[in-house]
């Protein structure tokens, strides 16, 4: 599906190569927002305290990215305290944002603002503000650095070297060996070997504690509670990941069958399969995962374990009762 948000955080060419590189961004355009002036020039925005600030549309497909990746992204590049500068830029235009169109996101993203706060002694100074306006900037300021290879950039090369590579993700995949002493033997089996627990004796297949479940070799989210079910198949069971873009998919005709592997993409652990045979108002799938890839983190932990804006997304959640779908 295709969404968008808007990132303010100080000049717009820098932000906006940095943008184009995450995978799953679509579209990139700089342009002025929520300003007092409708279809502002870059001059009246620089000189006539228009209130606009210099700001980059993102337009990213949510099945291969998530808008908390993206915000994490963009912490990353900013300084969250500077009132007002950024780099070398100074001017109510260059103020740190984020602007969203859907309602919807707003706790989501104050969770995002909450969480590195906690990493600084001074107020964070990103306006997480409903989007009033957008006027997209004149053409020369599209795609600037792509123009000049060689113009004014606040943003250091490393920062655009990790984000080609997709290393800005706080999560990092273990060597085997690290994890043949770290894991159980079957953790090990499952997630490094393909391997398959037995049915209906495993830890997570009865458990409908309100939670997050993470990758147990590295620890990234994976799926919450509010999507567990009771499918009777004897593992625990999935209606939807927190995001598509945190999984791949294979083909599997391992044992004279032709399904769906699921793994996770950063750990790149064996998790499951998926099938089509979920509960229809859900989507009609059913993550069949197994107990041994995963951890379960109970949301009176997710704070301290470091999930906490992921707290957020338990709020929205449907009814239900040991597991079954009302």
């Amino acid at each position: 599906m295709k969404k968008e948000i808007y990132f303010a955080g100080g000049c717009f060419w820098g932000v906006e190569k940095y943008f184009s590189y995450i995978e799953g961004v679509i579209e990139t355009k700089v342009g002025y927002a929520n300003g007092s002036t409708e279809f502002p020039t870059y001059e009246e925005v620089c000189t006539k305290n228009t209130g606009h600030a210099e700001t980059v549309k993102v337009t990213y497909d949510d099945n291969k990215v998530f808008l908390m990746y993206l915000t994490d992204m963009f912490f990353q590049i900013i300084d969250p305290v500077s009132v007002n500068r950024q780099g070398g830029d100074v001017g109510a235009q260059y103020r740190t944002g984020i602007y969203y169109r859907d309602k919807e996101e707003k706790a989501m993203l104050l969770s995002m603002k909450e969480k590195y706060q906690r990493k600084y002694k001074e107020p964070i100074a990103v306006e997480i503000k409903e989007l009033e306006n957008f006027y997209p900037g004149e053409e020369y300021h599209q795609h600037y650095l792509d123009k000049n290879p060689g113009g004014y950039c606040h943003i250091s090369r490393e920062l655009f070297e990790k984000a080609k590579k997709g290393l800005m993700f706080p999560y990092i995949k273990k060597e085997r060996e690290e994890l043949k002493e770290r894991l159980t033997s079957l953790q090990y089996e499952v997630t490094q070997n393909r391997g398959t627990e037995p049915p209906f004796q495993n830890s997570y297949n009865k458990l409908f504690e309100e939670g997050i479940y993470v990758d147990v070799t590295t620890g990234e989210p994976l799926f919450l509670s509010t999507d567990k079910f009771e499918s009777g198949c004897g593992w625990p069971a999935f209606a939807k990941p927190i995001s598509p873009s945190l999984l791949v998919e294979k083909e599997d005709r391992s044992h004279s069958m032709i399904r769906t592997e699921v793994r996770s993409k950063i750990g790149d652990s064996h998790l499951g399969h998926v099938f089509e045979d979920g509960p229809l108002k859900r989507g009609g799938l059913r993550y069949c995962m197994n107990s041994a890839a995963l951890l379960f983190i109970p949301i009176k932990d997710m704070e301290e374990k470091g999930y906490g804006e992921y707290k957020c997304l338990l709020e929205n959640k449907e009814e239900i009762n040991g597991g079954k779908i009302l």
